[in-house]
């Protein structure tokens, strides 16, 4: 049974019959429904029920093309409305902010009501229990950070030449940016080729814990540098446990002694020196070390005891993805737990697929793939992003309405859940809640001498609900790897005497990191100090709404003097503040207190819109003023 048909019989629109769809929790797709004749009976009943009805519900972050789909109208005709009358630039795929998705409904003749959508009914095939194998040991996942020209990349290539290319037909192909090698004892390790820390921190922050070991490399005639100090800091975030290789001991000028010696300073302390972090003298042009080192990591896996059950329930990570022009979406998947196979219905996040082709680092065709391996699958209906993760719940119906699901509840968080971080004005009520322990900082500043005394003058700070805690400091602009670490901690950036990135800017946006800048050491240590006893003031900036022309002011018996207003550009909101301007003089700065469309009272009207506004305890309006409507935004 189709649902326009249905819409038609009852003069309803698509989304009221998907609504009680939902509602009665019948088994349904976007176009056709499955049901018994008990079950259409009284889906007919309820159907009646609404007959003439004009209500719609419709979850926050609703695109153009899904108010045409749930409305029964031509996608164009939705867009031409949004572009024309509501001077709204959208694509069909475009999420629409609350207040545009609710005027459109409405010109289109309907009242919406916003709802959270209701998970559909799906009948899961019947799985028989997997057979556990138990637990066995599997190969150690390792990734190499470290600072730029300090010889990751030799070293990589080096153990790939040594231990992956007599394997290869043609020489080494590496496709899929993970490989794994054989130790002389003939063990695996899996490396992961990520393009530096700020990949590693970004898995991180997506919740993806798929290293095991992390190689930082230092070279042995350059010592510790800013992007090793980095490094440091996201390995000890991570919590996993790190191999130093101290390369380039081929060299005239190598002096490995002062790189174990600068490590102690960022509380990294070699074995030699009475610690327990493993350190490898390596050179990556000569090869000497390399087998120690790879040894080491064994060893240290040895202790780990990584364990995975190859009959389990499928569990995997993705490492990477792209769109290939030939083959489509292609992703790099490692499998955590279980076994991968050709033909398994996976589903990523808010993407689904079955696996139609899947090879290993070498290139070569695979049927399946266990605990620790990396493989390259075809597939999927879309890219999905790195670090998600990968499921196989059932046959591939079920991983598409999963993945259908669980893109409407995404884009309803987005419109309707911010998204929480810390920050220094809501630690108070974070504490309170007792949802803080500690207070992460990122502290860049211009000059090491800075960051000495900054980072001396926090530590003092002191307090017995919070602990200020400094994961990261070092001299420089902020960059885009300090937010992604302070948005895997969780902490706050703070610059002194410095500005942040561009990236960096998008980026702490994105994942709604605060970032903050001070040029005097004790106003910074002050907010700090005020944040972490609950008694830092608000800060706000004013945020342009839009303009408005007054072109005609009349009396109105019970609402007073009213001005007739058009609005040129942007928007004007009830209850928003304004500026009213009379040539270059100011006449008056207040809010609004009413706005009405006709004789209807409503929330805001945009630009190309007429309507009538009352000013709060001001009528002294008149033809030509220009009125400018603002907000006060909170920015702390």
């Amino acid at each position: 049974m189709e649902i326009s048909s249905l819409a038609r019989e009852f003069g309803l629109a698509p989304g009221q019959v998907i609504g009680v769809l939902n509602e009665l929790g019948i088994e349904h797709d976007s176009e056709k429904i499955e049901a018994d004749a008990d079950t259409v009976e009284l889906l007919q009943m309820e159907l009646k029920g609404l007959k003439g009805s004009k209500v719609i519900s419709i979850a926050p972050g609703v695109t153009p093309r899904d108010v045409a789909k749930l409305l029964g109208v031509a996608p164009q005709e939705v867009q031409k409305m949004l572009m024309l009358k509501m001077k709204v630039m959208a694509t069909l795929t475009t999420s629409l902010k609350d207040d545009v998705a609710e005027l459109l409904v409405s010109s289109l003749g309907y009242t919406l009501n916003w709802a959270t959508p209701k998970p559909k009914v799906v009948a899961k095939p019947k799985v028989e229990p997997k057979a556990q194998g138990g637990a066995q040991l599997r190969p150690p996942v390792v990734t190499i950070l470290g600072h730029v020209d300090h010889g990751k990349t030799s070293l990589l290539d080096y153990i790939r030449k040594a231990n992956v290319a007599g394997k290869e037909h043609g020489g080494i192909t590496q496709h899929i940016g993970a490989y794994q090698v054989e130790t002389g004892d003939k063990k695996i390790i899996t490396f992961l080729d990520t393009p530096g820390h700020a990949a590693f921190t970004a898995m991180r922050a997506r919740g993806a814990q798929v290293t095991d070991i992390a190689i930082l490399v230092v070279a042995a005639d350059d010592g510790i540098m800013p992007q090793t100090i980095e490094a440091i800091s996201h390995v000890k975030n991570a919590g996993v446990p790190m191999i130093v290789a101290v390369n380039k001991i081929d060299k005239n000028n190598a002096n490995p002694d002062q790189v174990l010696s600068q490590l102690t300073q960022h509380e990294v302390v070699p074995e030699s020196f009475g610690g327990q972090t493993i350190t490898c003298p390596v050179s990556a042009l000569t090869g000497e070390g390399i087998p120690h080192l790879l040894e080491m990591i064994a060893l240290q896996a040895e202790i780990m005891e990584l364990k995975a059950d190859p009959k389990a329930d499928f569990k995997g990570v993705v490492i990477e993805a792209k769109l290939d022009r030939g083959r489509g979406p292609v992703a790099t998947i490692l499998v955590q737990d279980g076994t991968l196979r050709i033909g398994d219905s996976v589903i990523i996040g808010s993407t689904s697929g079955k696996i139609k082709a899947m090879t290993d680092y070498r290139g070569e065709r695979l049927k399946e793939a266990g605990p620790s391996v990396p493989v390259e699958i075809l597939g999927l209906d879309e890219v999905p992003g790195a670090g998600e993760s990968v499921e196989n719940i059932g046959d591939e119906r079920t991983s598409r309405l999963e993945a259908e699901q669980r893109q409407i509840a995404k884009r309803a968080k987005e419109y309707s859940v911010k998204v929480k971080r810390a920050s220094l004005r809501d630690l108070r009520a974070q504490m309170t809640a007792g949802e803080v322990k500690d207070l992460n900082l990122i502290v860049k500043a211009d000059v090491q001498g800075s960051v000495e005394a900054v980072r001396g003058m926090i530590e003092k700070i002191e307090n017995e609900e919070v602990s200020v805690k400094i994961i990261h400091f070092g001299v420089g602009t902020v960059t885009e790897s300090d937010v992604l670490l302070a948005s895997a901690s969780n902490g706050i950036v703070i610059g002194f005497n410095v500005k942040p990135e561009p990236g960096a800017k998008k980026e702490a946006e994105k994942e709604k990191v605060e970032i903050r800048t001070y040029t005097i050491i004790y106003e910074l240590i002050e907010d700090i100090e005020a944040a972490v006893k609950g008694m830092l003031a608000a800060k706000f900036e004013e945020e342009h709404l839009g303009t408005v022309e007054c072109r005609v002011a009349f009396n109105l018996s019970r609402h007073g003097k009213v001005a007739g207003c058009h609005v040129t550009e942007g928007k004007i909101q009830r209850n928003c503040s304004v500026r009213v301007r009379r040539g270059k003089d100011l006449v008056f700065e207040g809010k609004v207190a009413t706005l009405k469309n006709v004789k209807q009272d409503v929330r805001e009207m945009f630009a190309g819109q007429d309507c009538g506004v009352t000013f709060d305890g001001w009528e002294d309006f008149k033809k030509d003023d220009i009125i400018e409507a603002y907000e006060l935004v909170q920015v702390n």
